[in-house]
This record gives C-alpha cells, structure tokens and sequence, in this order.
C-alpha cells in the first residue's frame, strides 16, 4: 500500500472545479492510475481526502492506494506545475505490519456519519447525522470494530457539512447529499488485524466521495 500527498492551489479554476464535486475528484483520483491497475481488492483499496486547513488555508489531497499513482493530470489541473514533481508517495506497508496493541498514534478520519431510519413495508432509510454528539458517538460506537480505542476527552469533530452534488446514473442527473465530519485524535491499538483492514479498505460508507480513509500519525 502507498499513502500519496499532492497540495491543490486554491487559487486555480481547475481546483474549484475538483473541489465542488467529490463525483469528478473521485474521477480524477481513479485516472490517475493506468488501465489494468488494481484499484480494489481484499489486500486494499483506492481512498481519498482532502484536507483543508485553517490555520494556513492549505488545501491537500491524500490517496491511499495498492500501486503508484501517477497524479501528473490532477497537478496540470488544479496544482502547481512548476513544482518538482507535483506530489509525494511512501509506501506504508511496512507501517501496517508493525501495528501492534498499545500502540499509541494520533488519526484523521474523514467520514460519512449515517443511521438508519425504519420505513413500514420497505428497507431502513439512511440519513446522515448533523449535530456533534451524534456524530461522535457514531464514531465512538465503531471505533473497537476498527480495531482501536479512543479517548473521549481527546476527540474532535470539525468541517461539519452538507455535500451537495449532481451525478449522472443511467442518462438521468439526480442530486446526492451526503453528510461529512472530520475526526482528530488519539488511539491505541487493540486489535492490529482490524486496524490494518480499516487503513487499507477504508471505513464507513461513501468512499467514492473523499470518505473513509483513515491515516495515523506518530506521537510526538
């Protein structure tokens, strides 16, 4: 597995254009990989993000993949051409089989908070949660099936929202919401399997549209 990171310039036309749909990120994330690439498998995944931060109005997308990409077309349109490069790619397997409980890591988790709704006579209706408490227990009440604990106390919810976006299904354009959070904090390992399942297939729902992957980071 590989994690990439590749810094959009806000300030480009292309970037917006990714921006507001996850339907043409999602795209361009997938084209970023030659015809043939495995994309999807039990061994792992292809997941994205973008990251938006406050503090220095960076704008960054990190993909998780089985294979290298190659981002030379999302950077011609929404990075900074000039740059060496464009973006950077460290593989992280070796990361994955050195998991081990009681490990400590600092997390990001961008995700798509849903519950189901019960509809006489047909299936549970899915609706998105919208309010903190909700959102974080969501999160809370998966986190030992992903394969970790955290601290209540050092949990947190930003970039609240409400993602609205066309996408075409057979010939017809029909509107998709879906509801995201991001969640920072701290967790330690208690099962090394499920976590590294989690970081390699992703978790939760709407994948496809920049949720789900989970990245970790060493405590300082």
């Amino acid at each position: 597995m590989y994690l990439t990171q590749m810094h959009l310039n806000p300030s480009r036309r292309g970037t917006r254009w990714l921006l507001a749909s996850p339907q043409r990120m999602h795209a361009a994330v997938l084209s970023s990989f030659p015809p043939g690439s495995v994309t999807e498998s039990p061994s792992g995944r292809v997941l994205w993000r973008v990251d938006h931060s406050e503090t220095d109005k960076t704008v960054t997308l990190y993909v998780s993949s089985p294979g290298r990409p190659d981002l030379t077309g999302i950077v011609e349109q929404a990075g900074w051409p000039t740059a060496d490069h464009g973006w950077r790619t460290a593989p992280v397997t070796g990361l994955l089989d050195q998991l081990d409980v009681g490990q400590r890591w600092g997390f990001r988790l961008t995700a798509n908070p849903v519950h189901s709704l019960a509809v006489p006579g047909a299936r549970g209706k899915r609706h998105g949660h919208v309010t903190v408490a909700y959102q974080q227990q969501w999160f809370l009440d998966r986190a030992a099936g992903w394969g970790f604990a955290v601290d209540e106390g050092a949990l947190t919810v930003h970039s609240r929202r409400q993602l609205s976006f066309s996408r075409r299904s057979d010939g017809t354009d029909r509107t998709v919401t879906v509801a995201v959070a991001t969640y920072d904090g701290i967790l330690t390992v208690t099962d090394p399997e499920l976590l590294g399942r989690a970081l390699r297939q992703g978790v939760g729902r709407a994948k496809a549209y920049g949720c789900g992957l989970l990245t970790l980071a060493p405590m300082s």
